[in-house]
This record gives structure tokens, sequence and C-alpha cells, in this order.
């Protein structure tokens, strides 16, 4: 019985100009990846002839941050990654993702096939921008604060607007999302009740709050349309930080995910509760393994994103 091992996967903020370029050229399966990413992401919306890899290896900046091409290309970095690992023999007992890296969480558990998830998350990133227009909402990371210190802060100042907990990431960070003036003013009520600080966060729509139902109402169809395996691992999911072992359960926690609160901390908690002590975050960036540290103080945290990781993770799957 293999010792248990968590892959986790990023979502929405990890992207960057050239993420996994480096696995592409060096590994075949990771340049596969890609390969498939853009014959399932189709054409760029401007009509250019771009694919998918070259505005994630090319840019511009401006393109990767747009929500509807972030998305897919995060997951395919993610899966680009995963797929490196795998032809290695390295596969994980557990599998979670924030946000949009849930979607890759239940690529890795062989819940959802890659090409069909990389068009149904440019689809979810369009209906989650087109659901609230620019500027109308907005998300802060409040820092130095409890969750309940975070919930009485938006009860007390939101009057009509939207504003809640939208990502309970790890002790003493709690991120808010809303109408961008009553995130405001849940921002001040909250340094007010005793938080250290509160940073508006840049992004393009108020995410995993009740401003993101049409979206999910919008998205649910195609969820649901899409073809489906019984994980081979449970995937930890979002919504309720409860393993899914069944691939419905899985598809119910992806729709109910969009409007919902992202409970971070408390999946990172039960995958120590299953016996997890060695986390690997699989694909771009270290946001991830930030927040693992502060909530699973003894764990064993590993990163694979580009060929130098490589040998370290193996050397943690071996053991």
């Amino acid at each position: 019985m293999p010792h248990p091992i968590a892959f986790l996967f990023p979502g929405q903020g990890a992207q960057h100009i050239g993420m996994g370029k480096a696995l592409a050229d060096s590994f075949p399966e990771a340049a596969s990846a890609f390969a498939e990413a853009d014959r399932a992401f189709g054409a760029a919306r401007d009509g250019s002839a771009r694919t998918l890899s070259q505005i994630v290896f090319d840019g511009p900046d401006g393109d990767l941050v747009l929500t509807e091409y972030a998305q897919p290309a995060i997951l395919a970095a993610s899966v680009a990654a995963l797929r490196v690992l795998s032809a290695r023999g390295c596969v994980p007992t557990h599998v979670a993702g924030h946000s949009l890296g849930e979607y890759s969480a239940n690529v890795a558990a062989g819940t959802l096939q890659f090409a069909d998830t990389v068009a149904v998350v440019r689809h979810r990133g369009r209906l989650m921008q087109e659901a609230v227009p620019v500027g109308v909402g907005g998300m802060a990371a409040i820092l130095g604060a409890d969750l309940h210190v975070v919930d009485r802060a938006c009860v007390e100042v939101r009057g009509t607007d939207v504003v809640s907990p939208a990502n309970i990431n790890a002790p003493g960070q709690v991120v808010i999302a809303g109408h961008v003036e009553a995130v405001r003013r849940a921002s001040d009520r909250a340094k007010e009740l005793g938080a250290r600080k509160a940073i508006a966060l840049s992004v393009s729509a108020p995410f995993h709050c009740a401003l993101m139902r049409e979206a999910e109402e919008r998205l649910e169809p195609a969820l649901r349309a899409l073809s489906t395996e019984q994980p081979r691992v449970p995937v930890v999911a979002n919504v309720d930080a409860r393993p899914k072992r069944d691939a419905r359960s899985a598809i119910d926690a992806l729709v109910r995910q969009v409007s919902a609160p992202v409970l971070w901390q408390a999946s990172i908690e039960r995958l120590v509760a299953e016996g997890v002590r060695t986390f690997v975050e699989v694909g771009p960036g270290a946001v991830l393994s930030g927040l693992v540290k502060k909530i699973a103080k003894d764990a064993h945290i590993l990163k694979f994103g580009a060929p130098d990781d490589l040998e370290e993770v193996m050397a943690a799957c071996s053991t």
C-alpha cells in the first residue's frame, strides 16, 4: 500500500507567460498535453489563428489574464505537469484543487477527460466573466482575522448588496467577494474589528459569491453533459471539503462550486485526517504550497512545475 500523497492543483491567478514551456520542451508527455489542449480550445476569440499554447508561451500578458483564456491555460499547464509524473509512475492517492484547480484534480482522478475539460473551463471562464459587468464586482483578501470576524464584517455592512467570504484559504487569510463598494465597506469594517490588513485584489470578476449564480445556472447543463468515469482516487471538493468517490458527486460539487466559497483550509485539514502528509503542488505557481504550510505544520510540501523539480518529487513518490 503506497503512503498517502496528495496532488494539489492551482486556480486562477497562478498563470504567467511561459508556464509549462520548459516541461513541453523537455518531455514529450507535456508537449502532447499542450497539443491536445490546442485542439480542444479551438480558435482565439479575437479571430486570430493563435493556439492556446501560443497564448500561454508567448502572451501578451493582457490576453493570459482574460478569464476565458486563463482557465484553460492553467488547466493545460497543470495536466502537462501531471502527465510527466504519471509517465514515471508517480501517482497520487488523493487529489484536490483550488477553484479552477478542482477541474485539473478531476482530470487527474480520471473523472473527466482532458479535452472535454479544456472546452468546459473555457466556457466556465466566459460565463463567469459575463455574469457581472467589469467594475461592478470586486474581491479583497482579509489578513490576520478569523473567519467569524470576516463574516461578521460582511453581514454588518452588506445592506442590499452582496459581499461574503469567497475563499477560506488558511488561518488568518480569508478572501471576500461581492459588489465592489460592499467589498470596500467590509474591508474597512474587518480592520475595525481587528484584521491586520485588507488588500483589494486585481480580478476580473467577483468569484465564489451569490453574484455568480447566473453563471452557475448557465454552466450546469454543460457539466451534466460531460462524459465521466468513476474517480480512481478521492477528489476533495472545495464546496464541502469532503472526498468525492463517485462521478456524480464530483460533478455536483463542480456545479455548486461556482457561487459557493472555496473551503481550502478545511480541504487540507480533511486530507491530513485521511493520513496525507506529503503534498505536491502540480502546475504553475506556488501559492498552494504556502497555504499548506500555514495549515499543516508538519507536512512535506513539494512543487512540480519545471524540469528541475522532478528529481525531488520522484524521490518523495518512491518512499
